[in-house]
């Protein structure tokens, strides 16, 4: 993850970024204020092919909390994953209202996450943990400066070691320290991909200027990058039931402030080699309900449509905030016709 903590923009964004004590983990009670307008001040729900649906600004007075880098959902949509990059897992169930909305996270638990010689390690070296995913009885586990993708097992993970590895394909010396494995995202196994787990670096770039990028196993195993463009660093993606990858990317910079977008790309261009780009389907700055966007998961709601959830990595700053917020996916071509 690109953390805002030079000295040009410590000042303006982040009060965190700094050593805090951690108490062991445990159940964590988090405190949710619902988000109703994407737009302040505004009645619109449509924002380029997403509809919002709502969202949570989160607090709690676990220290823990924070610093989300990813997250992902079990298939009964409610019971999720997330990874925190202080090297901790974070587990909850979302609540509903009775519209439907967002409305709480219950049964939340955090705890320190275990390294393979077996001890915890709450700093940033060895287990600034970025991305996230579920396969099979496993999840994967990607990790920035000490560059990896560990395997945990699945159910157990909360307080086992990893007890395996998945090689990366990349050069660890083509890898930005604190700028790389920050999307890790399994295709469908219907796809091309046949249920393989891809990763793309955060602004690790080629000398071409794009991101570096890699399908870890399956039938067309091997390297090829993402387009860069627009000053937007990936944060993390997730594959649509079609085979797709949406691919969330934020952005800071003194200029244009802070924003995120999400570029739809065709799962049928990944492949070794090649050179993949998208169509954004989706942007956001400032004057929208948004922050350091980190983590992306979809799911297929009971009417059939997709619904993204999007989570935010206040990176333990007073100045920033913990979100998490729902969209609909308006494309007729995932609708379920069952």
């Amino acid at each position: 993850m690109k953390r805002f903590c030079s000295a040009t923009m410590l000042v303006m964004l982040l009060a965190g970024c700094a050593a805090m004590d951690v108490p062991e983990g445990g159940p964590a009670e988090i405190h949710a204020t619902a988000i109703s307008a994407f737009k302040p001040g505004s009645g619109l729900t449509r924002f380029g092919a997403l509809e919002f649906l709502g969202g949570l600004e989160l607090s709690s007075s676990n220290p823990l909390l924070g610093a989300v880098s990813a997250i992902r959902f079990r298939p009964d949509q409610r019971r999720f994953i997330s990874v925190l990059d202080t090297g901790h897992w974070l587990t909850g169930t979302i609540e509903r209202d009775g519209d439907g909305r967002l409305k709480g996270i219950a049964d939340a638990r955090i705890m320190p996450m275990i390294d393979r010689r077996g001890v915890t390690d709450a700093g940033k070296g060895a287990m600034d943990a970025e991305g996230l995913a579920l396969m099979g009885d496993h999840v994967l586990v990607s990790y920035e400066q000490y560059h990896r993708v560990d395997a945990y097992p699945d159910p157990g993970f909360e307080t086992s070691p990893p007890d395996g590895s998945i090689p990366i394909l990349i050069p660890r010396r083509e890898l930005r320290a604190n700028r790389s494995l920050e999307v890790l995202t399994v295709a469908p196994q219907s796809s091309s991909l046949a249920g393989a787990a891809v990763i793309v670096a955060e602004d690790s770039l080629d000398d071409q200027g794009n991101m570096l990028a890699a399908i870890l196993d399956g039938p067309l195993k091997g390297r090829f990058t993402v387009r860069h463009s627009g000053d937007f660093d990936a944060s993390d993606g997730v594959f649509l039931p079609d085979g797709d990858l949406l691919l969330l990317e934020r952005r800071f910079d003194l200029a244009h402030g802070i924003g995120v977008r999400i570029r739809r790309i065709a799962g049928g261009d990944i492949r070794p080699g090649a050179v993949v780009d998208g169509t954004v389907i989706f942007e956001a700055n400032s004057s929208y309900q948004i922050d350091n966007m980190e983590g992306l998961d979809a799911f297929r709601a009971a009417d059939g449509t997709i619904h993204l959830i999007m989570v935010s990595d206040d990176n333990h700053s007073i100045l920033q905030r913990s979100l998490m917020l729902e969209f609909r996916l308006r494309d007729e071509r995932l609708v379920s016709r069952n």
